[in-house]
């Protein structure tokens, strides 16, 4: 699954036109997935609906030493972009590898990018679309592209909406039993993996409670079931990295890496540093 070139001239480009050409003394076209918004937005408002709270927020994990000084600058986009390297998402694009866009009623946001952290969500979303919108859906399909990838799209001023997967929003709300619901990505944090490998230290953020758990069952030999929940902190995909964009080096958030499902930390470090 080798993700798209990233550069917004040859593919996933930010574009909503049809498939045809209109001609040029036609009127403008009108957005792809017009008859399908009324759909979409019903999707996302009913998970809003259910999981509409506050986002916690995770710690950055204490790090040594004294905090970052009046010298220090805040993360620039791509150092913050490389934190979220190998972790795929999923989207629907058209047949020349342009974003298939929705617009959004809540924010006024006309173009917006709709990504999803399941395949088959993406999958569904492409169906919808092949139903709805045959002309555009003839050539559609699903596109993997990394979070490092979008993440510098949205440095451009490119909007996105994210689909979290239900199973680890189930994940998060069971974990934090005052909550009631959840807003946001969810994404789980332990003190007790964060490591130190040549020199660098890492703060493993993990985008399922599953993987988590299998590490920690790694590190802390002879604990098991509640003991290790109460090392798992929640927190949302969004928060973490505004306060990554906002905090100094040397804070303890330059730290973070993000882990792509089904991978370990020593594993994705190997990766990333190859």
């Amino acid at each position: 699954m080798p993700p798209p070139n990233s550069t917004r001239s040859s593919s996933l480009p930010l574009a909503a036109a049809p498939m045809s050409n209109p001609s040029p003394s036609s009127s403008p076209p009108p957005n792809p997935l017009a008859a399908a918004s009324s759909f979409l937005q019903h999707h996302l408002s009913n998970l809003a609906s259910r999981f509409a709270a506050p986002r916690p927020a995770l710690a950055a994990a204490h790090p040594p030493g004294p905090q970052g000084s009046s010298l220090s600058l805040a993360l620039a986009p791509d150092e913050v972009a490389r934190a979220l390297t190998g972790t795929p998402v999923f989207t629907v694009c058209n047949s020349s590898n342009e974003f298939v866009l929705v617009s959004d009623p809540a924010t006024g946001l006309r173009s917006l990018g709709l990504l999803c952290f399941r395949s088959e969500d993406a999958d569904a979303l492409l169906s919808h679309v092949r139903t709805r919108q045959p002309v555009l859906g003839k050539g559609a399909k699903v596109v993997p592209i990394t979070l490092d990838q979008v993440y510098m799209l949205k440095a451009e001023g490119i909007a996105f909406r994210f689909l979290p997967d239900p199973l680890q929003i189930k994940n998060a709300l069971e974990l934090k039993s005052g909550l009631t619901g959840f807003d946001g990505v969810p994404v789980f944090q332990s003190d007790l993996l964060v490591v130190k490998k040549q020199k660098k230290r890492y703060c493993p953020i993990y985008f399922q409670k599953e993987d988590i758990e299998r590490e920690l069952k790694k590190a802390s030999k002879g604990s098991k079931g509640s003991a290790l929940l109460k090392q798992i902190m929640v927190g949302s995909l969004e928060d973490v990295l505004k306060k990554m964009e906002i905090n100094d080096r040397n804070s303890g958030w330059d730290d973070m890496i993000f882990i792509p499902p089904g991978k370990s930390l020593n594993q994705h470090i190997n990766e990333v540093s190859a």
